[in-house]
This record gives structure tokens, C-alpha cells and sequence, in this order.
């Protein structure tokens, strides 16, 4: 199995892959420190279905090295890691499961320190901290969501501004995949500044509540890539930027809140060269993990706020270099945070 990570096409000089299980409570997670130049390696549990253990540690080693990133271009005194747990969601869950995880943690000594994902809750996370205290994103103000929403919109403001040339969400449209928690909080906000909805997601009900409440058009989830719109908002899984998707789009900005959006590098210059901006996933989505990062470090949230809307600054830079080298934005956000962390 060692040899296999080594060998898997995602690993990228990772410090630290460990797999995790306890028999009596069924668990099997496994945990990823890409990088600890910054500080202790941190990044959410996700809890999924995987279909392979293959499945699970390509995903982590993707999760892992994007928390890196994310983190240092943030701006945030710690690296980057992740966690994942093989398991249904709604059927597998139970409080032993991560108490067990817990005590994985704490065997790591502070290396990782983990919160909340897909998949996962701050209920989940308060069995956690029963066994370790390397865990953030507790209780009622532990909930990342709101503001992961916050940055992707101001995010998605930068990247009007500098495509279109103006401030104004009124009459964009904007097809949406995925209204999860952080979904549906940019979902609303982005109905709020004027913008025409239409939405895409396997949740019956988080559809007719976006229909209701947001007057969202509501397509089939593969359709979701033939509309007409102006933006393209990926906020469930990853990999929604390949080679099939990115010749139906049509958009002309792609600002959304998953992780590891472009299935490989090579579509950031794809995208490019089509003339669509991409504002690079982990920059745009680093607002839940800058708020997990305040409360973990015990750092007064006078300026959280403030901290979070500078990621649509960062973009504006990050949009403006790119245009002057002529290069993808994805490669220009890699090179910002590998000066930071790379030493």
C-alpha cells in the first residue's frame, strides 16, 4: 500500500499519509499532512462513500495538497492536510466512529488538526473533541459555511469586475450545482445583489426550497452545464471542469465553492484559452477555513470579517497578473502560495 500512494498520480511529496481504523466502531479513515512549513497541517474530515480505498486516498492526497495552498495564499499561519472517512454519511455515523478518529488524532501530537466537511458536521466534530484537541469548527459559531459563502461572493464580484467591467450582479445569470450549506448561503446572496438562478443538485428538497424562496430555475443535474449563464458556480464535488463539461459551458466566469474544481492543470489553460475566467477554488473557497483558523487559534474575530472580503482582492491580483503574463490564473494562484510556503 505504501508503494501505491507513492506511486499515485496525486501524490505530491506529501510529510505524512496515515491510515486509521478501530474494529469495534467500524472506522476507517484516513489522514493526509501535505505540508507543515507554516504551521500545524489543517483541513476538514470529509465522510463519504467511496467506492474504493483507491477512490479514498486519491481524493485526501488531492484535499490535502489544495489545504496548502488555500491556506497560504489566505494568508493563515498554519499548512495544510485533510481527512477522509470511508462510510455512508446518513447510515454510518455514529458517536464512536469519531471518537475513534479522535484518538487517531491525538496520536498524530498536533501534526493535523482537522473540522467539519462534506459529509460531516460540528456534532461530528464535538465526538472528536471528546478524544483530541486537535479539532476546530465547535459548537453553534463553529459552523464555517456562512462564511466560505461570504468569500466565494465577493470573490465572484472580483471576477465581474474584472471580466465584464462592472459592479453589478443585475441581470447576470448564474447556473449553480450543488446547494449544500455553502451553496445556498452564496445561492442567497447572490439573489440578493440581483442575479437570475438556476440550479442543479441530487437534493429534491434543497430544490424546491431554491425554487420558493430564491425563484431558482431548477434543471437536471447533467444539464446543469448547457445552460445559458453567465457564470458557472461548481459547489458540490470536484473535477467538474474537464474536457467534456468545459466545451458545453458557455459561461464566461467559472467562481464556485468546491474543492479541486479543474480535473487536471491542463484545464486552467483550457479555460483560458475558451476565455473564461477561473477564479481558482482555493482561493475563492478559503473563507470557512479562515474562520476555522480564528476560532482554533483563539484569534479575536474584530477581523475576520475583513479577512475574509480581502479574498476578492487577492482574485483582482491574481486576475490582473495573469492577464499580464498571459498565463492561467490557476498558475498564477500556485505560484503566490508556493512562495509563501515552499522554503
Amino acid at each position: 500500500m505504501t508503494a501505491f500512494v507513492f506511486n499515485e498520480i496525486n501524490f505530491d511529496n506529501h510529510e505524512q499519509v496515515v491510515f486509521a481504523s478501530e474494529a469495534k466502531s467500524g472506522l476507517k479513515a484516513i489522514i493526509a499532512v501535505h505540508n507543515t512549513q507554516l504551521g500545524p497541517a489543517m483541513g476538514g474530515c470529509r465522510m463519504w462513500n467511496y467506492s474504493s480505498e483507491a477512490e479514498a486516498v486519491r481524493d485526501v492526497l488531492r484535499l490535502s495538497r489544495g489545504m496548502t495552498y488555500k491556506n497560504a495564499v489566505a494568508g493563515l499561519p498554519i499548512g495544510g492536510g485533510k481527512s477522509v472517512i470511508i462510510g455512508n454519511p446518513k447510515t454510518d455515523k455514529t458517536p464512536a466512529l469519531f471518537e475513534a478518529l479522535g484518538e487517531a488524532l491525538e496520536r498524530l501530537g498536533g501534526r493535523y488538526v482537522t473540522a467539519e466537511d462534506v459529509g460531516t458536521s460540528p456534532a461530528d466534530m464535538a465526538n472528536v473533541a471528546l478524544k483530541t484537541n486537535y479539532v476546530a469548527g465547535l459548537g453553534d459559531r463553529g459552523d464555517p459555511s456562512p462564511f466560505t459563502a461570504l468569500g466565494c461572493f465577493v470573490g465572484a464580484q472580483a471576477a465581474v469586475r474584472h471580466q465584464f467591467g462592472r459592479d453589478s450582479f443585475d441581470g447576470l445569470t448564474v447556473a449553480l450545482q450543488g446547494l449544500g450549506h455553502v451553496g445556498y448561503d452564496y445561492a442567497r446572496r447572490l439573489q440578493e445583489a440581483g442575479a437570475r438562478l438556476i440550479v442543479s443538485d441530487i437534493d429534491q428538497a434543497a430544490l424546491a426550497r431554491a425554487q420558493a424562496e430564491l425563484g431558482a430555475e431548477v434543471v437536471a443535474t447533467d444539464a446543469i452545464y448547457d445552460v445559458q449563464a453567465d457564470i458557472y458556480a461548481p459547489c458540490a464535488l470536484g473535477a467538474t471542469v474537464n474536457p467534456e463539461t468545459l466545451s458545453r459551458l458557455k459561461a464566461k466566469i467559472i467562481a464556485g465553492a468546491a474543492n479541486n474544481q479543474l480535473a487536471t492543470p491542463e484545464m486552467g489553460i483550457a479555460c483560458r484559452e475558451k476565455g473564461i475566467l477561473y477564479a481558482p477554488d482555493f482561493v475563492i473557497n478559503a473563507g470557512g477555513i479562515i474562520k476555522v483558523c480564528y476560532e482554533y487559534l483563539n484569534t479575536p474575530e474584530t477581523g475576520l470579517d475583513a479577512h475574509v472580503r480581502r479574498i476578492g482582492e487577492t482574485l483582482s491580483e491574481v486576475f490582473v497578473q495573469a492577464d499580464a503574463d498571459r498565463l492561467p490564473t490557476s498558475v498564477v494562484a500556485d505560484r503566490i502560495a508556493e512562495a509563501r510556503f515552499k522554503k
